[in-house]
């Protein structure tokens, strides 16, 4: 599996990618994770990646065509079946179901959203689909795709030691621990 992550704050990254399972999993080649600094996207001379929203109103948003040029370039370098996801407190809830679909896939493009959002042409052009993490608002997108990652990888066959373990979980069969 590939998985790539588009975000404005790479280096928020690199200590829960880079430890434990999920670093055992890169090092076995179980997985390829990439984290994309979404500036390099940016055709100004200052890398500028948010503007005011398009129809206006407060705060600043994502804009849509830096988004929409990195998931073009990764969309056509994908082999296989792949998805682009938008980190976003308006997306449908996360949960164990969502992410055994993700793990079935061969390429995932996760969006970390940022500001006060991202321009809302993304939802409705570019991505596949919108995922929060709960009803509840963070500074960006950057902790929601990362636990997505970390709930992904270790589905992946090879990745947990014993694999009979993932049936016996508590939100595997959709309760919870007592």
């Amino acid at each position: 599996m590939k998985i790539d992550i588009l975000t404005i704050f790479p280096e928020m990254f690199s200590g829960p990618l880079t430890e434990s399972i999920l670093r055992r999993a890169v090092d076995k080649s179980l997985v390829e994770i990439k984290i994309h600094n979404l500036r390099d996207w940016s055709e100004d001379k200052h890398h500028t990646v948010d503007a005011p929203p398009y129809g206006g109103g407060p705060g600043m948003v994502m804009r849509v065509d830096v988004i929409e040029r990195a998931v073009t370039q990764f969309r056509q370098g994908s082999a296989g079946q792949v998805r682009v996801v938008l980190m976003d407190t308006k997306g449908k809830v996360y949960n164990q179901q969502k992410a055994k679909e993700l793990a079935k896939l061969d390429h995932i493009i996760l969006v970390a959203g940022h500001y006060e959002g991202v321009d809302h042409r993304v939802h409705e052009q570019v991505v596949d689909e919108v995922i929060s993490i709960g009803e509840f608002v963070l500074t960006g997108g950057e902790l929601p795709a990362m636990m997505i990652v970390d709930s992904v990888v270790r589905l992946l066959p090879g990745v947990l030691g014993n694999e009979e373990s993932l049936a016996e979980e508590s939100y595997e069969n959709g309760s919870e621990t007592e």
